[in-house]
């Protein structure tokens, strides 16, 4: 198992504070080293997850702040 894979397994998950009290279409973020972040499904916590690097994370929120994906 390598570095990542064990970080994302341990790391501690926040839920998405626009999520809904009902479950439904939820993410999940995680804080990794290197100031790196993580987002899963909340849905599928053992599946797949993004890792975006700080430059990265910083553009998303960007775009989210700007209406970018609708």
């Amino acid at each position: 198992m390598d570095h990542l894979t064990r970080e994302l397994e341990t790391a501690t998950w926040r839920k998405s504070t626009r999520s809904g009290p009902d479950g439904g279409n939820c993410v999940e973020v995680a804080e990794l080293s290197g100031g790196r972040r993580g987002v899963r499904d909340s849905k599928n916590p053992t599946g797949p997850a993004l890792v975006f690097t700080p430059g990265e994370w910083d553009a998303f929120i960007a775009g989210v702040k700007d209406g970018e994906f609708g």
